[in-house]
């Protein structure tokens, strides 16, 4: 383990913060600038890696550290940083992240999570109950209580919504828990401070005010050291794309969800998918007074090959054609809409300004009448795993980025200081 992997990583408590994912190693000293310009007020988490990404890019944890804390060091930063080891599903993704210095500790049960609890009968729900049952010993303690919230709504914890929670949630209510006292475990052995975000987002339902009363009430009564929970928003939340949905019914959802983190915790509500929802920021932040956290991950990856794009053109449509041909298969575990048939092929865009619109754009400014109907940053976003593991196409795009560093700082530093100040806009 080096020296560096030990060292300046410490947990941000219930201060906003905002996670920059880096899927190649390079991209700290653009977010440095972004935090810099930006004057937010809001940590930073510059280690931040799922180990399905790590899995994805052939990466360690220690190498996910190690690029990181350097990046930082060498771009000049002196705040503080936290560490967030993502998606944690097993106790060895805890044991390998732990040991090199990772603080914050985000657990995902969604494998336990029951993904269609919300659309059963209530004779399939009961059905589904006398066998869920086992997994949620606390069910009697929440039957017909009425949390009474500060926005003045009442939460009905009625027999309907017990047994859905149950359903839906109880194995992945108890797996959390069992996760969460290994991770305490671990850190405690080393003497070291840790904090646990728990996610429980990557369902296709949103979760409810019962749902998440009840998950977070039993995390907090099972000793579980919760500093953020992420919920399933309403609207939709694609990845690469501003958010999807009616953000004034999105803020009212807000208010209601920072209510009960208030009522429990407090703690901090967390958005993951985190990329590019402009439009949302503000409404976050005001909505939990300042207590949230964002994950970002995918945004730093398109904002690679936008650098690729300026500089290696023919590079960069090498990698549109491959990814066009992974898009399929690497999509499966992401929520996305984008269709190969509603994007054209980069062959069918002889200008280069028009091949970085229609597969980079961000914002709402994209010009009419370039033939695309659904995002194709999307189609890249999906298959970054591929590309960078490619013998071929994975030197090469770190081979521009080593060969540009300043190009790519600045467009990293000019797309987060806008995720910044959206979100600084709210506070």
């Amino acid at each position: 383990m080096s020296d560096v992997s030990n060292s300046k990583c410490v947990t941000l408590g219930l201060a906003p913060s905002f996670g920059f994912g880096d899927r190649i190693g390079l991209a700290t000293p653009g977010h440095v600038e972004s935090m810099k310009r930006s004057g937010s007020g809001i940590e930073p988490i510059f280690p931040q890696q799922s180990i399905r990404e790590m899995a994805r890019t052939q990466r360690s944890a220690e190498q996910v550290m190690d690029d990181a804390l350097r990046g930082a060091e060498a771009a000049g930063w002196t705040g503080r940083i936290g560490a967030d080891a993502d998606h944690l599903k097993t106790p060895n993704d805890v044991d390998v992240t732990a040991a090199v210095g990772f603080t914050f500790f985000t657990i995902d049960p969604s494998d336990d999570v029951d993904q269609h609890a919300d659309d059963y009968s209530e004779s399939e729900l009961r059905d589904k109950f006398a066998t869920a049952r086992e997994f949620a010993p606390w069910y009697d303690q929440y039957l017909n209580q009425s949390i009474s919230l500060a926005t003045g709504t009442k939460v009905e914890l009625t027999e309907e919504a017990c047994m859905r929670a149950a359903v839906k949630y109880g194995p992945a209510i108890r797996k959390a828990l069992k996760l969460g006292d290994h991770i305490r475990s671990v850190n405690e052995a080393a003497d070291r401070d840790y904090e646990i975000e728990l996610s429980v987002d990557e369902t296709e339902q949103p979760t409810t005010l019962a749902e998440h009363y009840i998950i977070a009430d039993q995390c907090l009564q099972g000793g579980m050291k919760l500093v953020s929970l992420a919920p399933r928003f309403i609207g939709e939340l694609e990845k690469g794309v501003d958010y999807k949905g009616d953000v004034g019914a999105l803020e009212a959802s807000l208010n209601e969800h920072a209510a009960i983190s208030e009522l429990l915790g407090p703690y901090k509500l967390s958005l993951h998918s985190g990329s590019d929802k402009i439009s949302m920021y503000p409404a976050l932040a005001r909505a939990t007074k300042g207590k949230f956290h964002v994950k970002t991950a995918g945004t730093s990856y398109l904002e690679a090959l936008r650098v690729v794009a300026r500089h290696d053109e023919p590079l960069f449509r090498r990698i549109i054609d491959f990814g066009r041909g992974r898009y399929e298969t690497d999509k499966a575990t992401y929520h996305v809409s984008a269709t190969l048939e509603n994007v054209p092929a980069a062959a069918d865009l002889p200008d280069s300004t028009q091949v970085e619109q229609v597969y980079l754009e961000r914002w709402e400014d994209v010009p009419e009448g370039l033939g695309f109907t659904e995002p194709g940053r999307q189609i890249l976003h999906c298959t970054f795993g591929s590309v960078l593991t490619d013998s071929e196409l994975g030197p090469a795009v770190r081979s521009v980025l080593e060969a540009h560093p300043d190009t790519y700082s600045e467009v990293l530093a000019d797309h987060f200081s806008r995720h910044l100040q959206a979100l600084a806009a709210g506070m």
